[in-house]
């Protein structure tokens, strides 16, 4: 029997069909310029084409991906200030926008303000929407649609079924993006001004990763010429994390986002060592920038002697307490210290042209500037000022005793001075074996020697794990933009870690942000959360428990097993399941149990590798399992993840992480007792 041809879903299958050919009309006409006579010279050609093949990407349409995943049919024109468009208008909500041959919209983009009521209606504030509809898809096939009359009085208020099967979708890939179903109380963290920065505690699943990505692709739509200015960064914990997120923003047309790790922020010099807990804390306290300041300007010494300028048949003399003068009025300026020595010889130039302008002459800035090149105004400055290398100065801090107490008297104890001194001091720069927190310090000793350049938006995920010095470096490369910090306090798995948003804020350089709470758990389903929630109050008291709205509660088992075979076992049965599986299990575990899956022939990933049909199991150390998603999850051992952290906190702490990466279903497995805590 053939489908009638005034069927809404034909209709709405139409409208994919031409919305599909209008975005490929859209990639063709820019992959058509012809750019050959419209650049002046060869480097515009150069930025030019560069602009036009970022376009093209830009455009591409994604085969399995909706084009649009929702629609909005208002009462009335939306005003001037929201939209144009006559009564009654109807406007397809989509992940970018597509306009037809006439220039007419047939796809809104998610992020315009006539989107808006998609994701704020409600039957108690309808925002002039008649009709809401969300479209269900299979692949890149319209499937399904399903409707909500926000005006209608009639109709009560119902629980989404096709936001349920989207927000409980299976999963095989990278995170992908929630454009389609992004809740109210994530838009108006999504939607927050560029100039405020906000922080976001989220428990496990709340979607606080996805709500700073979403965030940060509103900015460029609605910020797009500044932040093309001045750049935009997401910051993660370590490279698979990064990869596992990379896909989200190009899905949303954004291409112009540069990722990194704080490591990579601050590779001023290769790592080679590590600390232990107490000097990793030592140095990544915040006290160790007044140490670096004071053992900075410690190199800047008073003259004593004048500085004489010889001009021809002429001698100029500037006394030593004139130069002390200069020196004081640049400390006092409170500039950098790079900076200050760069304007020291051309205060110097200046004292002696304000005496040649006493004698008579004349000078001019030709004058200043080759008075301040004058040898004996170097010799001055190299004297009085030196030049100091960041990392030297870290070297030498970290290297000698006297140097140290010295600097840090009154600042750090005996204690904490021995604590991050080298046993073995290091000859050079290049020879030292430099750890994670060393670099942290060389980045803050290049900053109070020259200014760090500052970015328009930066986006910190897991912010809860770096140290204050951490914090310090973030929030150098966003000084003159704005943040999003996203975390969550109860998943601090460092020595060092956050013990509130306030403190980490004030480090950040914005203790003016706005501190956002999401509660409300869409990906975890309720028995695991409520399971992992019994943590809680051993790793962070003061913290409100995630609620699972999830209507399907998942698979929860706690099973004892009598050995690695057994794992394997719920492994297999996790991959009977659509989606991916993820086999989590303390570091110390992880060869063991690579050699027993190998044994099985179960092929397996690392973590940040992509899953693919075929390859569906991913073997994850508890140590970097934060972040991730999977499916299903088979907790190994729980025990054993919290003996491999260093205090017993600590391991909880991880152990609550590693619990609560499961979508759809998760399986303790275990052998030896369970920590009490979980009893």
């Amino acid at each position: 029997m053939s489908t009638p041809v005034d069927d809404p879903l034909s209709r709405e299958r139409s409208h994919l069909s031409a919305s599909r050919s209008a975005l490929r009309a859209m990639r063709e006409d820019v992959e058509a310029l012809d750019i050959t006579d419209v650049t002046a010279n060869w480097v515009n050609a150069e930025v030019l084409a560069r602009q036009i093949e970022e376009r093209i990407k830009a455009l591409a349409d994604l085969s399995d991906t909706p084009l649009f995943f929702g629609r909005l049919d208002y009462l009335h024109a939306p005003g001037a200030a929201e939209a144009e468009g006559a009564e009654g208008e109807r406007f397809y909500i989509g992940r970018r926008h597509v306009h037809d041959a006439d220039g007419d919209p047939m796809v809104i983009d998610w992020r315009a303000p006539v989107s808006q009521p998609f994701y704020r209606a409600s039957k108690k504030d309808p925002m002039d929407i008649a009709l809401r509809r969300r479209f269900g898809y299979t692949g890149g096939d319209l499937t399904a649609y399903e409707d909500e009359h926000l005006s209608d009085p009639a109709e009560a208020a119902r629980t989404s079924k096709l936001l349920q099967q989207e927000i409980e979708r299976p999963r095989v890939g990278p995170m992908r993006d929630i454009v389609a179903t992004i809740q109210p109380e994530q838009d108006e963290i999504v939607r927050s001004g560029l100039s405020g920065t906000v922080c976001v505690q989220g428990g496990p699943g709340t979607g606080k990763t996805a709500v700073g990505l979403h965030r940060v692709a509103y900015l460029l739509y609605a910020h797009r010429e500044r932040l093309a200015r001045t750049g935009t960064l997401v910051i993660g914990p370590n490279r698979s994390f990064l990869h596992y997120i990379e896909q989200v923003l190009p899905a949303l047309g954004e291409l112009a986002v540069q990722q990194a790790t704080v490591e990579d922020l601050v590779a001023h010099v290769e790592i080679k060592g590590t600390d232990d807990a107490t000097a990793a804390v030592v140095k990544g306290d915040a006290r160790m920038a007044r140490v670096l300041r004071r053992a900075l300007y410690s190199h800047v010494t008073m003259p004593t002697e004048p500085v004489v300028v010889v001009r021809g048949s002429r001698r100029w003399r500037v006394a030593a307490y004139e130069l002390e003068e200069i020196v004081r009025e640049l400390l006092d300026r409170d500039i950098r210290y790079g900076a200050a020595r760069e304007a020291l010889p051309q205060r110097i130039a200046h004292a002696v042209l304000v005496q040649m302008e006493r004698s008579g002459e004349a000078p001019d800035d030709r004058v200043q500037d080759a008075v301040a090149r004058n040898s004996a105004v170097k010799a001055a400055v190299k004297a009085v000022w030196p030049a100091v290398d960041p990392a030297k100065l870290v070297l030498r801090l970290l290297s000698d005793a006297d140097f140290l107490a010295e600097h840090a008297a009154g600042i750090l104890d005996e204690e904490e001075q021995k604590a991050v001194l080298w046993v073995k001091p290091a000859r050079s720069v290049k020879s030292a074996r430099w750890s994670a927190a060393d670099a942290v310090l060389i980045d803050e000793a290049t900053d109070l020697i020259q200014r760090t350049h500052s970015l328009g938006h930066v986006v910190l995920d897991e912010a809860q794990d770096l140290s204050p010095m951490q914090y310090r470096a973030v929030g150098r490369r966003c000084t003159t933009g704005s943040a999003t910090v996203l975390g969550d306090l109860a998943q601090g798995t460092t020595p060092w870690a956050t013990r509130g948003w306030e403190e980490a804020l004030t480090h950040l350089g914005k203790p003016e942000a706005v501190i956002e709470e999401l509660t409300a758990g869409f990906r975890v389903p309720t028995d695991v959360i409520t399971y992992a929630s019994r943590l809680l109050p051993h790793i962070a008291p003061g913290l409100t428990p995630v609620v699972s709205i999830r209507e399907n509660p998942g698979h929860f088992e706690v099973r004892p097993v009598a050995g690695t075979t057994d794992v394997v076992d719920a492994c297999r049965a996790s991959l009977r399941h659509e989606g991916s599986t993820g086999l989590i299990a303390a570091d110390a575990r992880v060869p063991e149990l690579a050699a027993a899956l190998t044994q099985a022939g179960i092929p397996y990933l690392g973590p940040g590798e992509e899953t693919t049909r075929e390859t569906r199991l991913t073997l994850v150390p508890a140590s970097l399992a934060k972040g991730l998603e999977y499916d299903y999850v088979v907790l190994d051992e729980p025990q054993a993840v919290v003996d491999g952290e260093p205090d017993e906190r600590t391991g909880l702490r991880r152990l609550y992480v590693a619990l609560t990466r499961a979508v759809s279903g998760l399986t303790v497995t275990h052998a030896a007792p369970l920590p009490p805590q979980l009893a």
